[in-house]
């Protein structure tokens, strides 16, 4: 069976040990999934088997939420609670503060990445240099927090769900709050509830998965429209040709021969359809 499954990754452990987990329960082979979390981290992690793992990269680009809580006046080197503490003030910012400079951050805008993150220079992840004491300054990335909701303050942390964009770091948001505040701050705590149109209230535990609740490659693209294809286009869009259309924007579509059999992706561009990748 190909498909997607909905797992859910526990704190303290990494995002890889769930993929060998499910491996295991499942007796499967070929699994991976589909954004890594940080051990500190847990919530959804989205598997994809088989044959999907080939659809993966469909799904980096979608947006994510979280539910996130910050811990002020401590500073840590990898802006978490997993980190070293480098820093630390007295100064507790008040509520109403911390709400005006947390929606700053909405929108569009550039954001630096921590020095320990999986972004490679040189093909080598940065956290493995910052471990030998070498800290890496990558570009600043564009990213956009679409909302920041249900916030809420007690003691010297806050807590909030936030809805961002693909490659956005929350460590970095704690870490940039909490110097704009004078306080300094950390992530202390990190849920991601959701991926594109996956949800955390459909995860399971490894040991609690189930193939009969796999989502198939066809299900998982529903968001995207669809092209049925006469048995002439069938066989030259299997082949690797591409088709003119008309009336169409550039886009992702799910594809149907002409016997209504789903093919696979295709992707629109200058007005000529060519295939993206196939089931």
């Amino acid at each position: 069976m190909d498909g997607f499954l909905l797992a859910y990754k526990e704190k303290g452990i990494t995002s890889n040990k769930v993929v060998q987990q499910a491996k295991k329960f499942l007796s499967l082979k070929k699994v991976g999934h589909l954004g890594t979390l940080d051990p500190m981290a847990e919530g959804l992690l989205v598997l994809a088997i088989n044959r999907a793992t080939r659809f993966s990269s469909f799904f980096l680009e979608s947006d994510k939420s979280y539910e996130a809580e910050i811990c002020f006046g401590i500073k840590t080197d990898t802006d978490d609670a997993m980190g070293r503490v480098v820093e630390e003030s007295s100064l507790i910012p008040k509520e109403s503060d911390i709400k005006k400079e947390l929606n700053k951050f909405l929108g569009e805008s550039l954001q630096n990445p921590p020095f320990f993150s999986a972004l490679k220079h040189k093909g080598k992840p940065l956290y493995k240099y910052a471990r030998d004491g070498e800290f890496i300054s990558k570009p600043s990335r564009r990213v956009n927090i679409y909302s920041i909701n249900n916030f809420n303050y007690f003691n010297n942390r806050c807590s909030f769900l936030i809805h961002c964009s693909k490659g956005t770091y929350i460590r970095s948001i704690a870490r940039d709050l909490g110097d704009n505040l004078g306080s300094g701050g950390h992530l202390s705590a990190l849920k991601r509830v959701t991926q594109g149109e996956f949800n955390i209230e459909q995860s399971k535990l490894p040991s609690e998965l189930e193939m009969k609740k796999i989502i198939s490659i066809e299900s998982a693209f529903q968001f995207f429209k669809e092209i049925k294809l006469n048995e002439e286009e069938t066989k030259v869009f299997s082949n690797g040709g591409k088709l003119a259309v008309e009336n169409q924007q550039s886009n992702f579509f799910r594809i149907y021969d002409f016997s209504n059999k789903f093919l696979g992706l295709g992707v629109i561009a200058d007005s000529q359809l060519a295939l993206k990748r196939l089931v």
